[in-house]
This record gives structure tokens, C-alpha cells and sequence, in this order.
């Protein structure tokens, strides 16, 4: 790997990326963490440093003239789940060679940190600006991607001209990502005692033969060149009876779907309702809507249907990325895809934003409890951020 180019202070950097791992931050959780990542950001030098209504961190490095670049990640981590599942406690942020260990190191604290040093190298070196970088750190978007950035975008008046997301990346970048829409069916019986089954229709046994439909659905999905195979998941099931020796006269599965290339969500919904169809039963399907309140207690809304994006890769940000990398890491990038969804669902999906990913840390240890991220890598995103920086809106560091 190439020798580091500017002071990155990787020190201060890994140690601040381990404080914000030992600060639990669940999604409507993140006033704490929120806290740190604001008061780290004004101490290293950042011009402007807020926390908006919704618990957003929000921070500027120039006079907000010029080109705009903007560095966005996420606060909030998914819960632990079983704790006896983690070889190190999930928010001890204990450091093992060169490795940093606990919920949020790869998704996506350690990004954030490796940014928030990005612009203190920057602010060090007194980089004259003929631009603007804004670095952003939002709440809840493991439950909602996109909504809490589009709240931040809309209420400033605020149209980056390049967008990178930390999300992890193992150092690579990614230039797209599937589609997702949370989708609820609810299959619908009639009530009985269980001690007479023969006299109510079980919404159970309804939802379990729309179960195996969606199974065989699965292997029948179109697949996109570079974005991938489409998919679908039922990832909850839920009824209601009188109780437990009662039949079950509604029963309500919630399903996953990723969205490739040439899928919509009117497809999504039509291939559900042949299913119901050949089954004979009961059923309505709609698309979730996720309802949440933010740590400082604002209701948040938002109908979970979100679109594929693809920047193309000859775009100058993905040429003006790869090219940063190679002279400052010493390797040319993969350019690719996460298999993930990120806040790029409203930056690029829907607001039309050039937009890129670009992380340390590996997809596969997120929201698992091995979730960790090599020390070495945060300083190699750090100096690619600031380089990027440089490159893009002309600082002289």
C-alpha cells in the first residue's frame, strides 16, 4: 500500500472511532453518539456544526460557496440481538491487532470517524476552498434509508454536486445498489374453537401455502448485469385469534423485496397477487409504511418503497474516485455494487445526485456479531476522502 500523502492523525482517529463504538446507538437512540460526533467535528475545525430537529448532525468545512461535496453516513446501528453470540462485547470497542471490534465499527461508525478526520487533515492544513464539504451523520436510516437525508437536503435548500456515502466497501467503490419494498400480506380466516378446526378457516395454514409460493417466486426472479438477481424474503409472520386455542381468522406475513434492474414495485405486487390467486385465499397486499420517533422526539414518516440506483460507471465521480485511490492507496479499485441498501435510495434514486460508496470495513461483517474494521483502513479511507476533497473542490492541503 502507498505511503499516506497528507496527516491524516491516525491516532486520534482510531481512538475516536473506538469512543463512538463504546456509545450505543440504536435507531431513535443516537443522542449520545450525536453529541460526540458534534462536539468532535467543532473541535477539529469544522466552520459549522448543528444538530437539526430531527437529531441530525449537520457540519460544513468552508464558506458553503462553490461546488458542494458531501460526505454522508449513519448513527444509528440494528440492536445486538444475543449477546452471548459475541466473542467481545458488542460495545466494548476493544482493539485486537489492528482491529477494531463491536456493533457499528463496520456499519457504519467507523466511516463516520475516518470522515470527520478527512476534514480535520483538511482544516489542519488551512486547505483554501474554492468549494464547500458538508459531512452529515443521520438518524434512523437502518429502518428507513433516505428519509432522514432528505430531510436534511430539503430544509437547507441544500443540492450537493457529488455525494459519497462511508458505508463499508472494503476500500473499493460502489457505484449502485437494488431496490427495496417492505410488503405486508394479510391473509384473512374465520374464528373458531381449535377444539372444532373443521368449523373456522385458518388464516395460518392460508399464509403457509402463500409461504411456499413465495419460496418458488424466488428462483423465478429477473436478473440485472450489475445489479443482480432480484429477491424476496419473508422475514416475519404474524396472527390473530381470540386465543391460543382459538383458529386464527387474520394472519399477516412481511416480506423483503429487492428490486433489480427492470423490476417495479407494480411487478413486485402483480407476481404477489398470482400467488394469491392460484391459492384460492383471502388475501390484500400492501406496501409498510414506517412510523418512528426520533430521539428528540419528532415523528418521522415514510412509505417504505425504495429505488434502485446506478451511477454509470464512466460518470467523472466514479473516474475522479478510482483515480484518487490508485495514486493515494497504490491499487486500482474494484468498481461495484453493494448488495445493501443506502441513503443513496434518496440522493441518487430520487433526488438525481451523482453519488458513490466508499467505506472501510467489509459488507459481510455488518449486523453480524463479528462486525468489525481494520485501524489501518480507517486512516486509508480518511486520506482518500481528503484527497477526493482536493481533487473535487480544490483545496491546496
Amino acid at each position: 500500500m502507498a505511503l499516506f500523502k497528507s496527516k491524516v492523525d491516525g491516532k486520534g482517529l482510531a481512538e475516536f472511532a473506538q469512543r463512538l463504538v463504546q456509545i450505543p446507538s440504536l435507531s431513535g437512540q443516537e443522542g449520545d453518539l450525536a453529541k460526540a460526533l458534534a462536539a468532535e467535528l467543532d473541535a477539529v475545525g469544522c466552520d459549522d456544526v448543528r444538530i437539526d430537529e430531527l437529531g441530525n448532525v449537520v457540519c460544513r468545512l468552508g464558506t458553503g460557496d462553490g461546488p458542494i461535496l458531501l460526505l454522508e453516513g449513519h448513527m444509528d446501528t440494528v440492536d445486538v440481538s444475543n449477546p452471548d453470540s459475541w466473542e467481545r462485547p458488542p460495545f466494548g470497542g476493544d482493539i485486537s491487532a489492528g482491529v477494531l471490534y463491536g456493533r457499528g465499527a463496520a456499519d457504519m461508525k467507523g466511516g463516520l470517524a475516518a470522515m470527520t478526520y478527512a476534514l480535520k487533515a483538511l482544516a489542519s492544513a488551512k486547505a483554501e476552498l474554492r468549494g464547500t464539504c458538508y459531512l452529515v451523520g443521520v438518524v434512523q436510516e437502518e429502518p428507513c434509508e433516505g428519509m432522514a437525508i432528505q430531510h436534511v437536503l430539503e430544509t437547507n435548500a441544500l443540492r450537493p454536486d457529488w455525494v459519497v456515502l462511508g458505508e463499508p466497501t472494503n476500500l473499493q467503490i460502489a457505484r449502485g445498489h437494488r431496490g427495496r419494498i417492505a410488503l405486508e400480506i394479510t391473509l384473512r380466516g374465520r374464528a373458531s374453537h381449535a377444539s372444532m378446526p373443521d368449523q373456522g378457516v385458518n388464516a395460518i395454514y392460508q399464509a403457509a401455502r402463500v409461504v411456499v409460493g413465495v419460496e418458488l417466486l424466488a428462483a423465478q426472479l429477473g436478473e440485472d448485469s450489475f445489479l443482480g438477481r432480484g429477491s424476496i424474503a419473508v422475514t416475519d409472520i404474524r396472527s390473530t385469534a381470540g386465543s391460543r386455542n382459538a383458529v386464527p381468522d387474520a394472519c399477516t406475513l412481511y416480506l423483503d423485496r429487492r428490486l433489480t434492474g427492470g423490476e417495479t414495485e407494480a411487478k413486485a405486487i402483480a407476481e404477489l397477487r398470482s400467488i394469491v390467486s392460484r391459492e384460492g385465499v383471502d388475501a390484500s397486499i400492501r406496501v409498510d409504511a414506517y412510523q418512528g420517533t426520533t430521539y428528540t422526539g419528532a415523528e418521522v414518516q415514510a412509505r417504505q418503497e425504495y429505488a434502485a440506483w446506478v451511477t454509470p460507471a464512466n460518470h467523472p465521480l466514479v473516474t475522479a474516485a478510482s483515480t484518487v485511490v490508485e495514486r493515494t492507496l497504490g491499487y486500482l479499485p474494484r468498481v461495484t455494487r453493494w448488495d445493501f441498501s443506502t441513503d443513496g435510495v434518496y440522493t441518487a434514486g430520487v433526488a438525481g445526485l451523482p453519488t458513490i460508496g466508499f467505506g472501510p470495513g467489509e459488507e459481510r461483517y455488518a449486523h453480524t456479531s463479528q462486525e468489525q474494521v481494520k485501524v489501518r483502513d480507517l486512516q486509508a479511507a480518511a486520506q482518500v476522502y481528503v484527497e477526493l476533497a482536493k481533487r473535487l473542490i480544490g483545496g491546496n492541503a
